[in-house]
């Protein structure tokens, strides 16, 4: 059986790529590592953004193996600029996946390429996979593998959180796990 952990960094100081830890997202990042010491881990694959480098660099160190990263398991972008209604929108997109905003990503097209960021660390290496992302996307990669997850599930999400998704013999179990 495999055992994937999808996780959301920590606090950041704001959405764009280069965003860094806030001072309470760099000690929830010691917490996290601290939370992983009593699971196993063989391979750690991260979103690129900074934020989210920054919340498993710790991980990695203390179960000495090397941190990925995967352009997949950036954010996904919900418009091309800044929209005053962006969270109506946002919902309206859990809502219908194929609705698409212009400079934007479906929320089907994100939750896809995350899948196959999932789909393919079922078929590699190691029985215990990490995969750091962003609640947006999280959301999406777990609404493809249970369609209960949707607008509600990412507006009580956490910075960090972690969900333990277990996939055997084609039946998956989600749990939240992160409850510091």
């Amino acid at each position: 059986m495999k055992h994937i952990y999808l996780m959301r960094h920590c606090q950041a100081e704001g959405q764009d790529a280069a965003c860094r830890l806030t001072v309470k997202g760099k000690k929830q990042s010691i917490e996290l590592a601290r939370f992983f010491r009593g699971i196993p881990l063989d391979r750690l694959i991260s979103s690129p953004y900074k934020r989210a480098l920054d919340s498993c660099r710790q991980i990695a160190e203390e179960k000495q193996i090397v941190l990925e990263e995967d352009i997949r398991l950036s954010e996904r972008v919900l418009a091309g600029q800044d929209l005053p209604n962006w969270l109506q929108l946002l919902e309206e997109s859990f809502l219908d996946l194929d609705k698409k905003l212009e400079g934007g990503e479906s929320g089907a097209e994100a939750g896809a390429r995350g899948l196959e960021v999932i789909e393919e660390a079922l078929s590699g290496p190691g029985t215990h996979i990490g995969i750091m992302t962003h609640g947006n996307l999280l959301t999406l990669m777990l609404q493809q593998l249970n369609p209960e997850y949707g607008f509600s599930a990412w507006k009580s999400m956490t910075n960090p959180d972690v969900y333990h998704v277990r996939i055997n013999q084609g039946q998956c179990q989600i749990d939240r796990i992160w409850n510091v």
